[in-house]
């Protein structure tokens, strides 16, 4: 490789950078303070127990990524490689690309709702239009490549992680402005009450592994590409739970597990309007580096799978900057569709922040059978990184995250309707799936695919020949 290309790859800094990019959101602020506000600080524990089995997620992806490297699909190409075509769409199109682009946009009407709340007296602007600027700059700079999408990322994280650090610390430590609560540390009576919270704090790490489609673009990726996602995690457990002892310290626990953007007013609490100014700006950073990972992941992960006649072809074309340029556009028009369809709606982040998990959920399950499963069929195949301890971290992922999903919420009629949505969606999923492979696809619907076809589907002629001889449509 020359050394012009090498400078373009991305470092370690850059992938910790985009782990912590997605993660971080304005919904995360929210269900932090809800955690904490029904427990106590004592959600840190549920937190460190969603932190270790989120890393036992990033393990069992860091081996199919070590299997099969250059994937621009990931999951999707390592699901199809196990288990076919068929939980590979569904999966794929509701547990990533729905679900991301929901929650994304649903995201960015709670960061035009906070914008508009804080400078509609310098910016007299309606709250959506905030979302239309923010998404057209980052949809323009994922359309120059993966290199300005870094710079961009390092430069959101850098400032999003050191600002919620910043006045994390100054909470804890009771140096704010504001006046300090007395308030017990704990309400929690048990362990019980610890653990159904896990389910809650799943959604503050989840999305690290978008680093998984860019890893073609990172030096050293048999090393950096884990660890970065594994120093990702690490580093906003450490952040989030300083911020809880913030949140002990200036605001009733009553009060934050009812507030629709606990974020603002912690700050508001801590340093007065100066305060609720920089959360709403550290509210700003965290959306602009979510959606900024979203389009850039999402646009990747689509070409991927139009790469497996998954999806439309014109998913798979790329502009002079080597980007699927029709992705970046078709993912920030529908974040921006989702965002506008939620505006001032945002009291329903809670809702759907727990569907979008169990669609997640999901999707991480999937990867952990594709380990075991892999491990069966090639078991002396070379991998750069090899979850250890055989299949107790895939498994103990696959119980972890199972028993989130069964206890998704402390509410049973949220819980059933969750529950009722996740069916329905995935059922005409399902549907629309079945016709897709069985007549657009034309492979066998339930059959796996092997690796190495699935390696060889990254090269455009792999297409144009399966269409050539009237295979694909």
């Amino acid at each position: 490789m020359s050394v012009e290309n090498n400078e373009k790859k991305l470092g370690l800094g850059s992938v910790v950078s985009i782990s912590v990019g997605l993660v971080i959101a304005t919904s995360c602020l929210v269900s932090l303070g809800q955690g904490a506000g029904t427990i106590g600080v004592v959600f840190i524990f549920a937190m460190i127990i969603a932190c270790l089995l989120n890393m036992t997620t990033v393990a069992s992806l860091s081996e199919l990524n070590a299997l099969m490297p250059n994937t621009t699909g990931g999951l999707a190409q390592y699901t199809l490689a196990c288990m076919g075509p068929f939980p590979t769409l569904i999966s794929m199109v509701g547990g990533y690309l729905i679900c991301n682009m929901l929650s994304c946009g649903v995201e960015a009407s709670i960061f035009s709702y906070a914008m508009s709340e804080s400078f509609s007296s310098i910016l007299p602007l309606p709250s959506i239009g905030y979302t239309l600027i923010m998404t057209i700059i980052v949809m323009i700079a994922n359309l120059y490549g993966v290199d300005m999408f870094a710079k961009i990322q390092d430069l959101v994280a850098f400032l999003l992680v050191g600002s919620m650090l910043v006045l994390g610390i100054i909470g804890a430590l009771r140096l704010g402005t504001g006046n300090v609560v007395e308030q017990p540390l704990s309400m929690a009576m048990n362990f019980n009450d610890i653990a159904s919270m896990t389910a809650v704090a799943f959604w503050l790490f989840i999305g690290a592994e978008y680093v998984i489609p860019v890893s073609k673009n990172v030096k050293n990726a048999k090393r950096n590409v884990p660890l970065g996602m594994m120093i990702g995690l690490i580093l906003i457990c450490i952040v989030q739970s300083i911020m809880v002892f913030g949140f002990h310290n200036y605001i009733a626990w009553d009060e934050l597990k009812d507030s629709a953007a606990p974020h603002l007013l912690y700050g508001m609490n801590l340093l007065g309007t100066g305060g609720k100014i920089w959360m709403t700006l550290v509210a700003a950073l965290a959306v602009i580096s979510t959606q900024n990972s979203t389009v850039n992941g999402l646009a990747s992960i689509c070409q991927g799978m139009a790469k497996m006649n998954m999806m439309p072809r014109i998913f798979a074309k790329t502009n002079k900057h080597g980007v699927p340029y029709f992705g970046v556009v078709f993912v920030s028009v529908m974040i921006f569709v989702f965002a506008a369809l939620s505006n001032g709606s945002s009291e329903a982040i809670s809702f759907l922040i727990l569907v979008g998990s169990v669609f997640w959920m999901i999707s991480y399950i999937l990867a952990h059978i594709d380990v075991l499963i892999l491990r069966k069929r090639l078991p002396k195949a070379p991998r750069s990184f090899k979850v250890p301890c055989g299949p107790l971290f895939p498994l103990i992922g696959i119980a972890g995250t199972a028993y989130m999903i069964l206890n998704i919420s402390t509410d049973a009629a949220e819980r059933n309707a969750i529950w009722l949505l996740t069916g329905v969606t995935f059922l005409i999923l399902a549907v629309y799936s079945f016709f897709w492979i069985k007549y657009k696809m034309r492979m066998p619907v339930f059959k796996s695919v092997p690796m190495e076809k699935v390696m060889a589907m990254e090269n455009s002629m792999y297409y144009e020949i399966r269409k050539r001889r009237g295979i694909w449509r």
